[in-house]
C-alpha cells in the first residue's frame, strides 16, 4: 500500500481520474453555476474562437463548447464505467469461477469465450445499437460491456489454471477448504493486477467505442457526450473550416482519460510485478547512492588570484 501511494504514476493517474469523476458528478451543476447551457444558442457568436465570453469558443450553431464538454463528461464516463464493470464481472465469472468449478461449467465457459472471440464485435454492436436507437448512454454502455469480455476471460482463465495447480492451492484443497474461499480469498488477490488492468482497459475502450458509434450516428439524438461533439464537428466540416476548438477539447479529454488509465495500470504493474518492483527499488538505490557520493565530496578550495 505504501508503494502504491508513493508511485508518481499512480498519483498522477488517480488525480486525473478523480477530476473526471468530479466533472461527471458535478458537470451540470458547474454549468449552472457558470451560467452555461449546452443546448443554448447564441446567434451573435456563431463559430467564434475562444474568448472571455466563451472560454472554449462556440460551434457553428452558436453553442458553447465548454458547456458541451462539461455536460458530455458525464455521458462518456457513465458509458465507460457501465461497460467496464459489466465486462470485468463477466470475465471474472467465466474465466475464474468457471475454471475453478471445472467439468461441464468450464467447458461451457470455454465455448462461450471462443464463440464471442470470433464474433465481429463492433459491427454487431453497430447493428444492435441501430435497432435500439434512443436508449441513451445506458444502452450503449450495456452493449459494449456485454460484448467486450471474452479477451479478458481468456487471460484470466490462463492465469487461474496456473494458480490452481500451485502448491498452496492444492494443499488447501486437500485440507477440505471451501471452493468459494479458494476463489475469492486465495486466488483473486493474485489476479488483482490483471483485473484492474482489464477494468481500466475496458473503460477507455468503451469511451472510444461510444465515440465511434456517435461518429457513425448510432446514438440518441438527445445524448451529449464527447463522441457526439466530434460527430457534430465532423458533420459541419469543422476541420476544413478551421474550427479546431470544436473537436480538439473532446479529443483531448479522451486522450487524457486514456493517459490516466495507462499511468494507473503501469503503477499497479510495477507494484504487483516482483521483477519490476525490484528493478524500481534498485534504480532508486542507485540514485540515492549517487546523491550521497556527490554530497560527500569535499568542496574545492577557492584560491585567490594575486593581483
Amino acid at each position: 500500500m505504501k508503494d502504491f501511494v508513493h508511485s508518481w504514476k499512480v498519483r498522477v493517474g488517480l488525480g486525473l481520474l478523480t477530476v473526471y469523476g468530479l466533472l461527471a458528478l458535478f458537470g451540470p451543476a458547474l454549468n449552472t453555476l457558470l451560467g452555461l447551457d449546452p443546448r443554448a444558442i447564441d446567434y451573435d457568436a456563431t463559430g467564434q474562437p475562444p474568448s472571455a465570453a466563451h472560454w472554449l469558443g462556440t460551434t457553428t450553431g452558436g453553442e458553447d463548447v465548454l458547456a458541451q464538454v462539461l455536460a458530455g463528461t458525464r455521458g462518456s464516463v457513465v458509458v465507460g464505467l457501465i461497460a467496464g464493470v459489466l465486462s470485468t464481472a463477466i470475465a471474472v465469472l467465466v474465466g475464474v469461477i468457471g475454471t475453478f468449478v471445472g467439468g461441464k461449467a468450464d467447458a461451457c465457459a470455454t465455448f462461450l469465450t471462443n464463440l464471442f472471440l470470433v464474433l465481429p464485435v463492433f459491427p454487431l454492436i453497430l447493428v444492435v445499437a441501430g435497432y435500439l436507437q434512443g436508449g441513451g448512454v445506458l444502452m450503449i454502455g450495456l452493449l459494449i460491456g456485454f460484448f467486450g469480455w471474452p479477451g479478458g476471460a481468456r487471460t484470466l482463465r490462463a492465469q487461474t489454471l496456473s494458480l490452481r495447480n500451485r502448491d498452496f492451492i492444492v494443499a488447501m484443497r486437500m485440507l477440505g477448504e471451501r471452493r468459494w474461499r479458494l476463489v475469492f480469498v486465495e486466488t483473486m488477490p493474485h489476479l488483482a493486477g490483471w483485473t484492474s488492468a482489464m477494468f481500466l482497459h475496458a473503460v477507455v475502450g468503451a469511451v472510444l467505442a461510444e465515440a465511434g458509434l456517435a461518429f457513425l450516428g448510432i446514438t440518441s439524438p438527445d445524448a451529449v457526450s464527447w463522441g457526439t461533439m466530434i460527430q457534430q464537428a465532423n458533420q459541419q466540416s469543422a476541420l476544413l473550416s478551421g474550427l479546431w476548438w470544436w473537436f480538439v477539447p473532446p479529443g483531448a479529454c479522451i486522450a487524457l482519460l486514456g493517459l490516466a488509465a495507462g499511468l494507473v495500470n503501469f503503477g499497479i504493474d510495477e507494484i504487483a510485478n516482483p521483477r519490476l518492483k525490484a528493478a524500481r527499488r534498485s534504480l532508486v538505490k542507485q540514485v540515492e547512492k549517487r546523491a550521497r557520493t556527490i554530497a560527500a565530496r569535499p568542496e574545492p578550495v577557492k584560491q585567490e588570484i594575486p593581483r
